[in-house]
């Protein structure tokens, strides 16, 4: 057989094994040499012929070794002298050449330097391989420590870990000074420091009613205090658990359902601390802190400790608005009032605070924090008597921020709190004026929860702070008012009171408290 374009191969097919058939297998053979060409016709013929003849070859001729005598001569390329195939490896076939090495399973690659235990020896920039040094390559399936949540981050040596995965790297602050540490170097510059949650924030102990209804309530309560007897259990419940904004929507209702004043029907159906308490809470805020600045006034004496306590605490609007409530309900100034009823140093502290007029930056100059400091030790602690004035000027304007950096400067300038410093310098009222204004800058829960340990020891109770402090802050930090007591003192605020209080009184304040915790 013959192609176009191809010369004639040389005396044709390899001759037919004895029987026939292609390398001694069963068959007819091949076409003769020279023969016609193989046509469209029977190209399938001759290609099934082949395929039986091949494989049943290959059948006979497994056993043995290729090259024998059944194989055609010179079909392997290359072959030297027509002797056929190769000889198979010695261990027959799937053994790895004398001059390789085995390949190890997926994802485990041998340790530097091979592992004698095993017999598998070391690949030299084998793809993946360790680095003698580096972390080794986890299993399949396996992650490095750190890849996947729940795993603490890997850090290279000298960084920072990361933090876990949905929480934010904390931005750096103020460093916080230690006692005792006047070697630590200075500050300058400007940052911006991590500044604590504002004392006007929402971490109160009651919120708004969900499904607030006032004139049910307002229904409430007059069933309450109608007929025979009272249902203070009903007023508790009511007043209790509505914000100071539904309170004030509840007088509304009640005056337009019953057209009676709920103010005059609470006053002439209770009585006592429990009623002072109540009418506490149906005042508004700034309403309220006016009146307690007026009780503090008037009279003989002054209640120097509430005065300091509303004008320290209370933020720069809510003191602007206590001064416009005061001018329009008694004709009068809160500043002429607090002239009339103070004097000295301890009176001017009392007006710069009543100006509500303090820094609320947040940004802080180190630079000028350290001059704050140096101004406050030179006016007290570096000089012969101390200028209260300097104290003043640099208490009650600057800003919360600002003054955290002064204080933790001051401390590593004279290896002494400000408090103590203050308490060294100055005396009475200013004293303790003073002694407010760093106390409420520095930690304004932790000085709420003194005032209320102060008014709940020893032998008597001092009702009207205790009323006042649990009515104004209940929507503001009474949380954690609650939880700087416990960790002052070693008991729950709840547990105080209801050993402190008796009857109604203890139930409406144990209410605002809001848990024994």
């Amino acid at each position: 057989m013959s192609y176009p374009g191809y010369p004639p191969p040389a005396g044709g097919y390899p001759p037919a094994a004895p029987g026939g058939g292609l390398w001694g297998g069963a068959g007819g053979g091949y076409p003769p040499a020279g023969g016609p060409p193989i046509g469209l016709d029977n190209v399938s013929a001759y290609a099934g012929q082949f395929n039986q003849d091949y494989l049943a070859g290959m059948a006979s001729n497994m056993s043995g070794t290729f090259g024998g005598a059944n194989m055609p001569p010179n079909m392997y390329p290359g072959a030297p002298g027509g002797g056929g195939y190769p000889p198979i490896p010695p261990g027959g076939f799937g053994q790895p050449p004398p001059a390789q090495q085995p390949v190890p399973p997926y994802g485990m690659y041998p340790p530097p330097g091979g592992n004698p235990a095993s017999g598998m020896p070391a690949y030299p920039g084998y793809p993946g391989a360790p680095v003698p040094g580096q972390q080794p390559m986890p299993p399949p399936g396996q992650h490095p420590p750190g890849a996947y949540p729940g795993q603490p981050p890997l850090a290279y040596p000298g960084q920072q870990p990361m933090p876990p995965p949905g929480q934010q790297q904390p931005m750096p602050s103020y460093p916080n000074i230690p006692a005792g540490n006047p070697s630590m170097p200075s500050y300058s510059g400007s940052v911006t420091p991590a500044v604590t949650p504002s004392q006007f924030g929402n971490r109160g102990t009651i919120s708004d009613a969900p499904g607030f209804d006032p004139l049910r309530d307002a229904e409430v309560l007059r069933k309450a205090m109608k007929g025979f007897g009272t249902d203070e259990q009903a007023i508790i419940d009511c007043l209790g658990s509505r914000s100071n904004k539904q309170r004030q929507k509840i007088l509304l209702s009640f005056k337009t359902a019953y057209g009676k004043d709920l103010i005059k029907d609470l006053k002439s159906e209770l009585s006592g601390n429990f009623e002072k308490t109540i009418l506490a809470m149906m005042k508004t805020p700034v309403l309220y802190d006016v009146s307690e600045i007026k009780e503090a006034i008037k009279g003989a004496g002054t209640d120097e400790a509430c005065l300091i306590e509303i004008l320290a605490s209370r933020s720069n609007e809510h003191i602007q608005e206590i001064n416009r409530t005061y001018k329009a309900e008694f004709k009068k100034t809160l500043e002429d009032a607090i002239r009339s009823d103070t004097s000295g140093h301890f009176q001017r502290l009392l007006i710069s605070l009543a100006q509500g007029n303090r820094d609320q930056s947040t940004n802080v100059d180190l630079s000028l924090a350290q001059r704050d400091a140096q101004e406050l030790y030179a006016a007290g602690e570096n000089r012969l008597g101390t200028d209260e004035s300097k104290f003043n000027a640099i208490l009650c304007t600057r800003s919360r921020a600002h003054l955290t950096a002064v204080f933790n400067e001051y401390q590593r300038m004279s290896n002494r709190d400000i408090e103590k410093s203050i308490c060294r310098e100055m005396s009475g009222d200013l004293e303790q004026g003073m002694l407010a204004v760093v106390k409420c800058l520095k930690n304004t829960p932790a000085f709420f929860a003194e005032r209320l340990n102060k008014a709940m020891r020893g032998a008597g109770t001092k009702d009207r702070t205790l009323i006042r402090i649990l009515v104004s802050r209940s929507e503001i930090d009474l949380l954690d008012i609650r939880a700087e007591y416990k960790k002052m003192y070693g008991k729950s605020l709840y547990t105080d009171i209801s050993g402190d209080t008796s009857g109604d009184y203890k139930k409406i304040l144990l209410k605002l408290c809001g848990g024994n915790d």
